[in-house]
């Protein structure tokens, strides 16, 4: 991006102009020449700035969807927030993970090819010990999972991958799937070393233990969608999305919703004494009419009206009137 000039800049400029110090002809031989630009072939920069972009805005919903999960999950506070999205060679990043870790190994389906999770240890124990029952304290010495442990986090790194899917969805139709749990960074030969790697850094914290939750995808995974990963096409997909797939998804999921019926038989009072002296077979008379129609609610408001008697040999209720109140389609 250019430059832009203060007003007192320009006059400046101008008078330079004016008084000959500058010479105009020196400025436009000055922009014929060649610009020279750093670039690092052992770095190569795969990925513009506004996929960079895309995939920070894609992991930002994720990582607040991840952080209502891990918190209902693990009975604690939990906060995660997306700290930074850089491209690294593979190499580098398996030298500033520690050893040993925990390495979730997943494929990015529909895409060919395998991603990482990678959980710091401290974050991963803390997790593990309140799943199982524990404070959610990371241990003093950090050591490889157990087949135990090792089962117990494939389980909940499968339910992690699985709210990658929603903030994908404009992009594509994701479904990822646990491969295996790797503990030795340097046993994990994903790629070649010099290939590069999307680096997608998130900052967690469990309880009061702080960690970090790394997700590499590698550049060949992502290749196929580059031109996808642009922040006008993910708003402008995802705009289309809310009316349509999200709407019905929306409206299957509330149909499907289970809410509280209840039938109020009637109303009456009663002396404590009374109360303790009722037996089976003695009879309560209520303040309502056997001719009235009773109440049917839902949740806690009266719904409608209908008429008790038996169905299939079993009390049932049946409507007899719809109770409508203010505007219905609110």
């Amino acid at each position: 991006m250019s430059e832009v000039l203060s007003q007192n800049e320009i006059d400046a400029l101008l008078s330079a102009l004016s008084s000959g110090s500058v010479d105009a002809d020196e400025l436009k031989e000055e922009q014929k020449r060649k610009k020279i630009r750093i670039y690092d072939f052992r770095r190569p920069n795969k990925f513009s700035k506004d996929q960079i972009h895309t995939l920070q805005v894609i992991y930002e919903n994720y990582s607040r969807s991840l952080g209502t999960y891990l918190a209902a999950q693990l009975r604690t506070p939990v906060q995660v927030e997306v700290l930074s999205v850089q491209q690294l060679t593979y190499e580098e990043f398996i030298r500033s993970i520690p050893n040993p870790t925990i390495l979730n190994i997943y494929s990015f389906y529909p895409l060919e090819g395998s991603a990482i999770m990678e959980i710091n240890p401290n974050m991963g124990f803390a997790m593990i010990d309140r799943l199982l029952g524990g404070p959610g304290d990371a241990p003093g010495k950090i050591r490889s999972l157990t087949e135990i442990e090792q089962t117990v986090m494939e389980k909940i790194a499968q339910r992690m991958l699985d709210y990658l899917r929603e903030p994908w969805e404009s992009i594509l139709e994701l479904n990822p799937l646990m491969e295996r749990v790797e503990t030795n960074p340097q046993f994990t030969q994903l790629v070649s070393p010099t290939e590069i790697m999307m680096i997608i850094s998130l900052e967690a914290r469990v309880g009061d233990v702080p960690g970090m939750i790394n997700m590499c995808i590698p550049f060949l995974l992502l290749e196929p969608i580059l031109e996808k990963l642009s922040v006008h096409v993910y708003y402008s997909t995802a705009s289309r999305k809310v009316s349509a797939e999200s709407f019905n998804a929306m409206k299957r999921k509330i149909e499907s919703t289970y809410v509280p019926v209840k039938v109020y038989l009637g109303k009456t009072s009663i002396t404590v004494q009374d109360l303790l002296e009722l037996s089976i077979g003695d009879v309560i008379p209520l303040q309502k009419s056997i001719k009235e129609d009773l109440e049917i609610a839902i949740g806690q408001r009266t719904k409608f009206l209908g008429k008790p008697g038996i169905h299939d040999n079993k009390y049932s209720i049946q409507v007899s009137q719809v109770i409508k109140e203010g505007n219905e389609h609110e």
